[in-house]
């Protein structure tokens, strides 16, 4: 994951999301949550789309893994007619070596005026710096990394097969090099932003894919597949776009998520959506797994966070679809929202 604990939003991104809220507040509080009902999310095939990153290996940059996992990244957005732009870039680690980086775009509906950006990180991280052992090789970052990846990866299939489509246009982001911050107390300060995380994140924010290119709003998914996941809001969330926040979880306490969309602030944290309201301007939200709020001892994540342990058997079904259903009602909704 990325650096976390105590810290206040820096003013640019308190100052970013105070203007994004004129954008994000035009969806109004009031508006009935399941207005067009959205096509079935399979959590069967957001499982074995899991399944088939791991099976790659960590997706850690500058490995043959990460290579193969882009090309089938690519090859699998653009079998459901996406419109796919790889952004490369070569971003330094806190170790001062230049990492092999790719952003993965993929978009439908281009014409339309109302966009709506979604997002993940496909990156692993490549040190498991809280397991008891091996603490220098990757991890296989099931749910820290693969699990948004295949939620993401499943809504384009479904948006692909069905007869009717969202009314607004999509943009899937894959970051990449998320993960590759140092941990606390393992590698000295390398004076990095956000600690060496988030990189490929604030690489599109300060070089965007098209030019001018906006969205009325974003959602992150990052870490949303593990049994027993809870969902609370942050503060730079709140900050960015509350109506959106609301909008997403009301629209999964309808659908019957709200055991894993908890009505509850998770303090701050540092994650991609971080650098998108910064740089882009665009106000996005994050559903991230918060087990509890921040404390002095910082945020508590799902149990094989950062270990060895974040494997296929961290993963449950029932989670992935609690967030994939309630992303693409969501989208389906926006359609009707004037």
């Amino acid at each position: 994951m990325k650096k976390t604990g105590l810290f206040l939003v820096v003013s640019l991104i308190i100052f970013a999301g105070c203007r994004s809220n004129e954008k994000a507040e035009t969806t109004t509080e009031e508006q009935a949550v399941v207005s067009v009902p959205a096509p079935a999310f399979s959590s069967d095939s957001a499982f074995h789309f899991l399944e088939k990153q791991l099976a790659f290996g960590p997706r850690v940059p500058n490995t043959p893994a990460h290579v193969k996992t882009a090309a089938w990244l690519i090859q699998k957005f653009k079998s459901y007619g996406f419109e796919v732009t790889e952004q490369n870039f070569k971003p330094v680690n806190y170790e001062g070596k230049a990492l092999n980086a790719k952003n993965i775009i993929a978009s439908t509906n281009p014409a339309a005026a109302k966009r709506v950006l979604l997002a993940a990180h496909w990156d692993t991280r490549p040190i498991a710096d809280k397991d008891d052992e091996r603490q220098t090789q990757p991890i296989p970052g099931a749910n820290d990394g693969a699990s948004g990846v295949a939620v993401l990866l499943e809504i384009a299939r479904i948006i692909h097969e069905a007869p009717k489509k969202p009314e607004v246009g999509i943009d899937i982001i894959l970051f990449d090099a998320e993960d590759w911050g140092e941990a606390i107390d393992y590698k000295k300060d390398s004076g990095l932003q956000y600690g060496g995380y988030l990189l490929g994140s604030d690489y599109w924010s300060k070089n965007l894919h098209k030019p001018n290119y906006t969205a009325f709003y974003g959602i992150l998914l990052d870490m949303v597949g593990a049994k027993n996941a809870t969902f609370r809001y942050d503060e730079t969330s709140m900050q960015a776009a509350p109506s959106i926040v609301k909008n997403v979880w009301n629209t999964a306490s309808q659908l019957g998520f709200s055991q894993y969309f908890l009505n509850e602030s998770g303090g701050s944290i540092y994650d991609d959506h971080v650098p998108v309201i910064a740089n882009a301007k665009i106000p996005m939200i994050d559903i991230i797994d918060l087990k509890t709020s921040f404390g002095s001892s910082g945020a508590d994540f799902f149990k094989a966070h950062h270990t060895h342990d974040d494997d296929i058997s961290a993963i449950d079904k029932n989670t992935l679809k609690a967030v994939g259903q309630t992303v693409l009602q969501v989208l389906y909704n926006e359609g009707s929202v004037q």
